[in-house]
């Protein structure tokens, strides 16, 4: 009795957090719950202050009915991005509204794990600080990594040899600095699931979003579940081989896709065909700028630097609509945000010409909908699947042995 009741408040909570605001008759048909319980889940969870009251609507010919949604002042999330180039720690409200944030001077590519990590942690506390001096609780920090996740009873272990992480235990060592409930997952895992959610790809049971970036990744959603693979590694898209034995990979592999769409991959092709192309390195911010204005001047190897990487991206994606017959593809991550726009068209073009018929007859693209926090409010989902999970009830203590991998869940 205790389990169902926990799966129909979590059934509650959800609708409203996703969909909200709801009444208590939208919401009874949506679950399929009677009126009366539908009455004292929410009578629990707004004594509880997880929801509340934001008004009435006029029903045809009936009183006016009483509008539910969350409490966005009921706590805080922090979200954590470990990149490969830079760190973003952002504090969230309950409706993941931006709060707050705190700044880490740290290139995870430079620095040994534990300096990653201690600057990471110091960075939390310090947005853990601020919403204990205006009286908001933490109720968890998600954190978004680049690699592979290795869910596993004692915690998360991450495998980013990008970064030089092998089997780094992340989960229990910011565990063991922060006073919260502390969820680590993969971050395009952590992109789609937003999207998912309240993005892009919201309605949709089968779609792939993708992470264009310094890297390139994917999360790959049927039936609206992620879909994670025999050892939570599923995704790694960018390491799909397009050319046998071309450019060699990062990864050590020869002919990958980010070897050819990653930032890497990308400026070098664009310097190599240019000698004017500027002498920037990859995690500059301005190279990608400068590339689109180049190519907007009119025919030229920055134009064809972007029809390239429009061309493998399509014929990428081509596979994606052949393997997993996706109803969508989003295009994320801080390259896709930058360039779709101008090559969003071309990509689709592409995919529908190298995808069989039949597959790429109802795929269609999209770009994603969040900005450069995308990946950071991710990982700060992450807390709140736990709480769809639990019904609503409050992550279990940092400190217990007992941790449970949330899991990304369809949309609706």
């Amino acid at each position: 009795m205790r389990d169902l009741r926990r799966l129909n408040r979590g059934s509650v909570f959800r609708l409203l957090f996703l969909d909200g605001p709801l009444n208590r008759i939208e919401l009874g048909a949506r679950t399929g719950l009677s009126s009366g319980s539908v009455t004292n889940l929410c009578a629990a969870l707004l004594e509880e202050g997880l929801i509340l009251e934001v008004g009435q609507e006029q029903s045809d010919g009936g009183r006016p009915r009483v509008q539910l949604d969350v409490n966005p002042e009921f706590g805080g999330i922090i979200g954590v991005e470990i990149g490969e180039t830079g760190i973003r720690v952002e504090g969230f409200d309950f409706k993941l509204g931006v709060i707050g944030s705190a700044h880490v001077d740290v290139h995870p590519q430079r620095h040994p794990p534990a300096v990653t990590i201690d600057a990471t942690v110091a960075a939390i506390r310090e947005l853990a600080d601020e919403f204990e001096a205006s009286g908001r609780q933490l109720l968890g920090v998600g954190i978004a990594v680049p690699g592979m996740v290795e869910h596993r009873k004692g915690g998360a272990l991450v495998h980013a040899p990008i970064i030089g992480w092998h089997a780094v235990a992340l989960q229990r060592l910011v565990s063991d600095g922060v006073n919260a409930p502390v969820f680590v997952e993969n971050g395009a895992k952590a992109l789609g699931q937003v999207e998912m959610w309240l993005g892009s790809g919201r309605g949709a049971q089968h779609a792939v979003v993708a992470l264009w970036g310094t890297g390139v990744g994917a999360a790959i959603f049927v039936d609206g579940v992620l879909y994670r693979g025999a050892t939570s590694s599923a995704g790694e898209w960018g390491h799909a081989c397009i050319v046998v034995g071309g450019r060699r990979c990062r990864c050590g592999s020869r002919g990958c896709l980010e070897a050819y769409i990653g930032a890497d991959g990308l400026l070098t092709a664009w310097q190599d065909a240019d000698p004017d192309a500027p002498r920037a390195d990859a995690d500059s911010e301005e190279w990608p700028g400068d590339l689109l204005d180049a190519a907007g001047s009119g025919p030229g190897p920055a134009a064809d630097t972007l029809e390239d990487a429009a061309v493998f991206l399509g014929v990428a994606g081509a596979n994606l609509a052949n393997l997993f017959n996706p109803e969508l593809i989003v295009v994320g991550g801080s390259l896709g945000l930058k360039f779709g726009p101008a090559l969003l068209d071309r990509i689709r073009e592409v995919v529908h010409e190298q995808a069989l018929d039949y597959a790429a007859s109802d795929v269609k693209l999209a770009l994603g909908h969040f900005g450069e926090d995308a990946i950071a409010l991710g990982a700060s989902t992450l807390v709140i699947a736990e709480l769809f999970a639990t019904g609503g009830v409050l992550p279990f203590s940092a400190n217990s042995g007992e941790r449970r991998t949330p899991e990304l869940g369809e949309p609706h």
